[in-house]
């Protein structure tokens, strides 16, 4: 006669799935089978040594761990449910914004027409600030002065190089740095605004893209229609 020894084998022996089968979704549900329950704890009774009688208190606790496991494993399914649904609700609202102009944290903009812009936000008033422009490849091609003061300020470069060239249209980034009248650095952020023709959702997050560059909806301050 087979000896029980313990809650984990008594719930193999009695016909629910062991955690080594894998096929937990064909099998009985662990809380919902009181009569397994009964059958377990009482197989233990009737096997059980004389002169080392079961726990059955420590058995009890066992099998309500097991069935609090499976309620657990039942919420997870029910939140990744809520969170598929989510998703899909996230990217219908997202396709709504291809064809919209935004406005987002990001230094590099696209040269078309003869022009790239900006917008710089300043933290205060500089007493010197450069701006440099460099390609995709991150060679500088052009340097320009600017005035800084406190806020947000638009910056438009016209393409050409430091010899006057105009350079051809594609990506370029900017970066500003400035100094106060105490020779302190100043904080400096840059924005890129542009049409978005496409939107990626296979990461859960939308992200835009605006020409070449891919922008996160995290870093997206401004939405307008065209």
């Amino acid at each position: 006669m087979a000896t029980v020894t313990n809650g984990y084998t008594a719930l193999s022996s009695a016909g629910s799935t062991s955690p080594t089968t894998g096929t937990a979704t064909a099998s009985k549900e662990i809380a919902g089978n009181f009569q397994d329950f009964l059958l377990l704890l009482t197989t233990q009774l009737k096997n059980q040594s004389p002169l080392d009688p079961l726990d059955t208190n420590q058995f009890t606790q066992q099998l309500v761990q097991f069935a609090g496991v499976e309620q657990q494993l039942k919420s997870n399914d029910t939140l990744n449910s809520i969170l598929t649904a989510m998703q899909s609700s996230s990217s219908s609202s997202a396709a709504s914004y291809i064809g919209m102009k935004i406005t987002a944290d990001g230094s590099t903009a696209k040269l078309a027409n003869g022009a790239a812009a900006w917008t710089i936000t300043s933290a205060k008033d500089s007493k010197k600030a450069t701006a440099t422009i460099t390609d995709a490849n991150g060679a500088a091609v052009a340097t320009k002065p600017v005035v800084l003061t406190t806020g947000a300020q638009g910056f438009t470069w016209d393409g050409k190089d430091a010899s006057g060239s105009v350079l051809p249209d594609g990506e370029y980034t900017l970066a500003v740095k400035a100094v106060d009248t105490t020779g302190q650095a100043v904080s400096v952020g840059t924005e890129v605004s542009g049409v978005v023709s496409a939107v990626d959702v296979s990461s859960g997050a939308p992200v835009f893209t605006v020409g070449s560059s891919a922008i996160p909806l995290a870093k997206v301050k401004t939405i307008a229609r065209q």
